[in-house]
């Protein structure tokens, strides 16, 4: 109990250090003599970023419904979750005392509800399957310690743990060897592709972080499964001989924009940093710039901007001023994306939470994107 609540008060007290830190920095740290100087910007006055994540929050918040539920299409616990999630890491949480904090203690309360999940621990029922299960559950491992009062927190960490559990059964599934350590769209699933293993892992990897019961094992299971869907030979040291490709939706597939980016965000948060396959993906990337027509370009580009981030130096900086530049433009008069293609039935506010959290880079408030 003790452990658990030190967790909570520390990632509590995250975000107020994070804003500690900016304010000194800003304060702090001007250059002497620096008088009635006219080129001094003020650290505080909102940018164009700042706007539009403005703007994004104000378009989520009026898709709200009655009973709690952010969404316009699709899976409403999933898709309500994943909101949830964007508006944290911009800095927003179910405890702040103002409307926005208000509405996200609303939405919350909605993804707790008992009907969202099922009695051996699933959220997918909805038609989310475990896409949705996976977002709901890393969605909730953020929110641990976060809840408006004591007894939120206890429900939040019961289903997470329950959500978990069905996680790690899943991947005991009997699959093929290629195929072991992932996910699919079914908790009994024979079978396992890269989209899906993304968000079972990096579920997992944010529970374990909180304090929750998961396995190391399973987390390194699931790295293999990666690794073996890096397209590269791999020689006697089990490194891949290309030191620049990157990740398929299957083994032995063709890399790919969207799956590299999710490859690449996954490693680093389970914290591989400088394997061979982490430094090739981000080399990768470079050369495979986001691009509006690319398949699920939403999607993509969130993995993308997080996942740079995470690398660094020339990648995380070329990363954000080309998601910047690509995605602020296309922020529509009401505040929201909207997908085209693969993602236009996807609905605004899935869209929007997507590029919201891509743009989250400049924040990182969220414990699982800090590097």
């Amino acid at each position: 109990m003790m452990e658990n609540f030190l967790i909570n008060l520390f990632r509590r007290s995250s975000f107020f250090i994070i804003l500690l830190t900016a304010f000194s920095k800003a304060v702090l740290c001007q250059p002497t003599g620096m008088v009635e100087s006219a080129e001094w910007k003020n650290p505080f006055k909102p940018d164009e970023v700042d706007k539009a994540i403005k703007s994004g929050i104000e378009f989520l918040l009026s898709n709200q419904k009655d009973n709690g539920a952010i969404y316009d299409r699709g899976n409403p616990t999933a898709i309500t979750a994943l909101s949830l999630m964007s508006l944290a890491a911009v800095g927003h949480l179910p405890i702040h005392p103002n409307e926005n904090g208000e509405a996200m203690a609303k939405a919350l309360e909605f993804v707790l509800l008992e009907k969202n999940q099922d009695e051996v621990g699933y959220f997918g029922k909805d038609g989310g399957r475990m896409y949705g299960h996976g977002i709901v559950t890393l969605t909730l491992a953020e929110m641990l310690g976060m809840g408006m009062d004591e007894e939120t927190d206890k429900s939040i960490r019961e289903k997470c743990q329950k959500a978990i559990d069905l996680i790690l059964r899943s991947q005991k599934v009997q699959k093929n060897q290629a195929q072991q350590g992932g996910w699919r769209y079914s908790p009994d699933s024979r079978d396992a592709d890269l989209s899906v293993t993304i968000w079972q892992l990096m579920a997992l990897r944010s529970a374990k972080n909180s304090g929750l019961d998961v396995p190391s094992s399973a987390i390194s299971d699931a790295i293999e499964y990666l690794e073996r869907s890096y397209k590269s030979k791999l020689d006697d040291q089990g490194e891949p001989i290309d030191k620049k490709s990157g990740f398929a939706y299957q083994p032995g597939g063709h890399p790919e924009y969207t799956t590299t980016a999710a490859g690449l965000l996954a490693m680093q948060v389970c914290g591989q940093y400088e394997s061979p396959f982490v430094l090739g993906a981000a080399d990768w990337l470079l050369d495979n710039i986001p691009q509006t027509n690319r398949k699920f370009f939403f999607y993509g580009t969130y993995y993308y901007a997080q996942a740079m981030y995470q690398r660094g130096d020339e990648h995380a900086d070329k990363a954000r001023k080309l998601v910047e530049e690509i995605l602020l433009p296309m922020q529509r008069e009401n505040g929201a994306w909207q997908g085209g293609g693969s993602e236009s039935g996807a609905g605004e506010v899935y869209c929007s939470s997507m590029a919201m959290l891509a743009l989250a880079v400049k924040y990182h408030y969220l414990p699982i994107y800090q590097r």
